[in-house]
């Protein structure tokens, strides 16, 4: 009996936007960056917000994403959360930054800087 091994889908999809800022963000980063995380901290009106850093080191548990720009982790936290969006990179006269579609968002807050589960 043979075991079938798959490709596993990645947990976000990213559009071309986003794939350009991250290679923007790591051409531009501190010598020794690994990639960018995406992580869930607690904060904000709703409960959580999307918050994107650079990365010195990888931690046990982060999901690994490769990308045409470089690496991008999810914080293994924040996975869960996150399982199912799609990250886009949006610029406007008025504002610049990343936008997520999530399914697993059950309300926001007025602003859009935080969302619950």
């Amino acid at each position: 009996m043979s075991t079938i091994v798959r490709e596993r889908p990645a947990p976000i999809a990213l559009t071309e936007n986003a794939h350009a800022r991250i290679a923007a963000m790591m051409a531009r980063a501190p010598e020794g960056t690994l990639g960018v995380r995406l992580s869930t901290p607690r904060r904000g009106c709703s409960g959580l917000a999307y918050s994107i850093d650079y990365v010195a080191e990888a931690k046990p548990g982060d999901e690994r994403i490769e990308t045409p720009g470089g690496t991008l982790f999810v914080d293994g936290g924040s996975l869960l959360y996150l399982i199912g969006s799609r990250m886009d990179w949006k610029e406007d006269d008025f504002a610049a930054g990343f936008v997520f579609e999530n399914p697993n968002a059950k309300g926001s807050c007025g602003c859009g800087e935080s969302f619950t589960v």
